[in-house]
């Protein structure tokens, strides 16, 4: 090398996932550890089993609370060629765990590996990297952490701060692990989801209207007869301390309809006749508007989680059923029938409070937009676009979600974070969040985008962290 070439000099890198972890500057920092941070999580949308919090259970080892059921990692372990017999099938949890350890550093740089490190970290005190030559130290460790009298679910929801967790339940559900649910400062609420009582195509379809019937005590015959039912079942809800509706659905249904015709198609569809997409598009608008005059009747907020292309795999699919890691974005068109579905709604004063997710990021902004139009002041942020959704519930998507809402709309009354998930283990997704949120809004203070009064940005962060779903899905 030439003398008269000097070495570039670099600065010395950050200590992986330190202390500042995601937060470039002092002021990122000081929004994160002194106002984000401290404040309970609201956790308003998630799949945790009902019975497990109810029935304080316990898990035998790392894998059964980590693996089983998750449905990220699976997907991932099968990317970097590891058999099903190690991810759903029947080797032993220690295997299971030993293929997950050995896939986690191919994750780096997918959100798995940060969430895999935080989870360790949060819960277990593990400061390790996991891979192969870590992996029996750590499930050991982590095996006896979990055999200490407070990691059970109810302990791990008051480890986490979680305040308030909405469970998604069936209209057939009995509820009864909420009703019988005393969990001290944890509350476990119930959120009603129909969607089997809507998909008039799937193939249960009919099986399920008959159950949803025996639930309630009669026979369901008739289209205004499920609908009395659906209603029972809400007011069922209610008791439960119920006040959101959820829905995942690939697109909203708009159609033109009467309730004769929604009569016509259930009861063709109820007798065993094959109906035509037209007539489910139908059928769907009218219960979808009919539900939706309900929720607001009651003071409800409905969720919609819109464009999921799911159960891709036939082959896997009839092998391990659904929601098992072969579902993906699609690229259904939203804009319009989402505005039709609002506007019906919305013509008689009907449209309750809502809150729409989008998983293909292709249509940030026709979500952020649409959701101002049917904003009328009668509620901060009546219809929100919800947090970035499950493919995009990552740095650069939940980037994106929360630029694109700064740009078209009100990101101080947005309501922030949501697992969405079947894992006991995903709360640090919303520490995740929270960092990303600080980062953004301190980025913008060094820039000088944004005035540098931490009053000012302090209450903005613990109201999209806390304060804004609190008020806006549980009124004082």
């Amino acid at each position: 090398m030439p003398s008269d070439i000097n070495p570039v000099s670099h600065p010395a890198p950050k200590p992986f996932m330190g202390t500042h972890f995601l937060l470039e500057n002092d002021i990122a920092a000081e929004l994160y550890h002194e106002h984000a941070a401290l404040m309970p999580i609201i956790d308003y949308h998630c799949h945790l089993s009902p019975q497990d919090i109810a029935e304080n259970r316990r898990f035998n080892n790392l894998t059964e609370i980590w693996l089983d059921g998750d449905h990220y990692k699976w997907r991932a372990m099968r990317t970097n060629g590891v058999a099903e017999r190690f991810i759903t099938g029947n080797a032993t949890p220690w295997e299971k765990f030993e293929q997950w350890a050995a896939t986690v550093p191919a994750t780096m740089r997918n959100p798995l590996f940060h969430w895999t490190h935080l989870e360790l970290r949060r819960y277990f005190g593990i400061n390790s990297l996991l891979q192969p030559a870590t992996a029996r130290a750590i499930y050991e460790q982590a095996n006896d952490v979990l055999a200490r009298p407070d990691m059970t679910t109810q302990g791990i929801l008051a480890k986490m701060n979680v305040e308030i967790v909405c469970t998604t339940d069936d209209p057939t559900d009995t509820l009864e692990a909420h009703r019988t649910f005393r969990g001290g400062a944890v509350q476990m609420l119930p959120a009603f989801r129909p969607d089997k009582a809507i998909l008039i195509e799937n193939q249960g379809f009919v099986p399920y209207i008959q159950q949803l019937g025996a639930v309630a005590g009669t026979t369901i015959n008739n289209y205004p007869e499920l609908l009395e039912v659906l209603y029972q079942r809400m007011d069922y809800f209610a008791e439960s301390g119920c006040c959101l509706s959820d829905h995942g659905l690939e697109q909203l249904y708009a159609e033109p309809f009467t309730e004769a015709e929604a009569n016509r198609i259930f009861s063709k569809r109820l007798g065993g006749q094959a109906i035509s997409t037209q007539e489910a598009a139908v059928y769907q608008s009218a219960i979808l508007y009919a539900l939706g005059v309900a929720y607001a009747a009651r003071g409800w907020t409905q969720q919609f989680h819109l464009g999921a292309l799911r159960n891709n795999n036939t082959r896997l699919l009839q092998e391990l059923g659904p929601d098992t890691g072969f579902d993906s974005m699609g690229d259904f068109s939203q804009a319009r029938s989402l505005s039709r579905f609002l506007d019906h709604l919305d013509q008689k004063n009907e449209l309750a409070q809502t809150v729409i997710y989008n998983l293909n990021p292709a249509q940030n902004e026709v979500f952020a937009t649409m959701v101002g139009n049917f904003n009328d002041g009668s509620v901060p942020g009546k219809i929100q676009w919800g947090s970035a959704w499950w493919f995009l519930d990552q740095k650069d998507g939940m980037e994106k979600q929360m630029n694109t809402l700064s740009n078209m709309g009100l990101l101080a009354r947005f309501v922030g974070m949501l697992t969405d998930s079947r894992s006991f283990m995903s709360f640090p997704r919303h520490e995740y969040f929270r960092r990303i949120l600080c980062n953004l809004i301190g980025r913008d203070v060094q820039n000088g985008e944004l005035p540098h009064d931490m009053e000012l940005l302090g209450q903005m962060v613990r109201n999209i962290c806390y304060y804004n779903a609190k008020n806006y899905f549980f009124k004082p």
